[in-house]
């Protein structure tokens, strides 16, 4: 009897705990990891591109910090604009202007462009507040229309249908990069810092109130909500950083002129938001892409209708991805999370 009571009884081994390496990859923040890829991709990329290149990629980068801006206003807060090139136009010619007629360093343009079109557009949303829909976007499109004629009589200041030709900003010696490099390196900390203060704008209160706003303007005034308040903040903040990425854009180009910002660049702004996904998180940087690819290479499918082949991508996309490239993304994401899950339990 005693022999059978010091028998040992059937237990189950339990498993080993996973190594803590392996623990904190399951806990990883995957959109940090992934902005974190995307920046190490980022600042090696003008070391192993031909110039040509890295300018290409400076002016998307440039494009996408405008359609941040418009995707704020847009995307965010369900504002129409259809005139944001006006802006774009604004911040370009203030640094341009600041730096040929006045010597400003180029530096010091970047605050004076962001100024200049951040009251313009707290300007522009006081007036604005009385009109929603195919009304606002009708005035925001007269902006885009009326300005290229006016920059055109103002030869004076702003050289006229000749335009202004700015030197490009030289890179320190202690850099030791090329001029293409260091223009790119700026455009990049600009991206950068804009995508990190609209981030932290739409985690606190503001982007709350904003997309409060956008949902339904009744219940978020009757909720407390400023309207008049956040929706000229809106058009400020929408404005400023289209300025920003107007002055960045005459470092890169060193050169405007008033056809350079004509009405077609508005309504391919706004295009090129839509086919990156409004209100997302990478919607203006695929549409900034999207800006700058794609119009060139509707131009070298057919160079007697651009126009025609562009349309016809931005309907293909539209069809193909209603949410936008970004929305695409995310919805490949959730349809291949469950099967990458199931993979590594069969795995184990």
């Amino acid at each position: 009897m005693s022999e059978l009571n010091t028998v040992p009884a059937t237990t189950t081994q339990a498993a080993p705990p996973a190594p803590s390496s392996a623990r904190g990859l399951g806990r990883l923040p995957w959109p940090l990891l992934a902005t974190a890829v995307v920046v190490l991709v980022a600042c090696a990329a003008p070391f192993q591109l031909v110039p040509f290149h890295t300018f290409q990629l400076a002016m998307a980068m440039i494009y996408a910090v405008t359609l941040l801006g418009l995707n704020l206003l847009v995307g965010h807060t369900g504002q129409i604009s259809l005139g944001h090139g006006a802006f774009f136009a604004v911040g370009a010619y203030t640094a341009a202007v600041a730096m040929y007629q006045w010597d400003t360093p180029y530096f010091a343009t970047l605050p004076l462009a962001a100024a200049v079109t951040f009251v313009l557009g707290f300007a522009l949303g006081i007036p604005a507040l009385r009109l929603r829909g195919l009304y606002l976007a009708l005035v925001t499109l007269a902006i885009a229309v009326f300005l290229v004629p006016l920059l055109k009589r103002f030869d004076g200041l702003t050289g006229g249908s000749m335009g202004i030709t700015v030197t490009k900003p030289q890179p320190p010696a202690w850099t030791g990069l090329a001029e293409d490099q260091w223009l790119y390196f700026l455009a990049l900390a600009v991206t950068l810092a804009s995508f990190a203060l609209v981030a932290g704008m739409l985690r606190s209160r503001v982007g709350r109130a904003l997309h409060a706003v956008r949902d339904n303007e009744i219940a978020a005034e009757v909720l407390g909500v400023n309207l008049a308040h956040y929706k000229t903040l809106a058009f400020a903040w929408s404005a400023l950083l289209a300025g920003v990425a107007g002055c960045v854009y005459t470092w890169v180009i060193a050169f405007v002129s008033p056809d350079s910002f004509a009405l077609t660049l508005s309504v391919t702004l706004l295009a090129g938001l839509v086919v990156g996904g409004l209100g997302t998180t990478w919607g203006p940087l695929l549409g900034g892409l999207f800006v700058l690819f794609v119009p060139s290479f509707a131009q070298d499918v057919n160079q007697a209708a651009p126009g025609v082949i562009f349309g016809l991508l931005i309907i293909a996309v539209m069809y193909l991805a209603p949410t936008g490239l970004a929305g695409l993304a995310g919805r490949l994401a959730r349809q291949l999370g469950p099967l990458v899950r199931k993979g590594k339990s069969h795995a184990h």
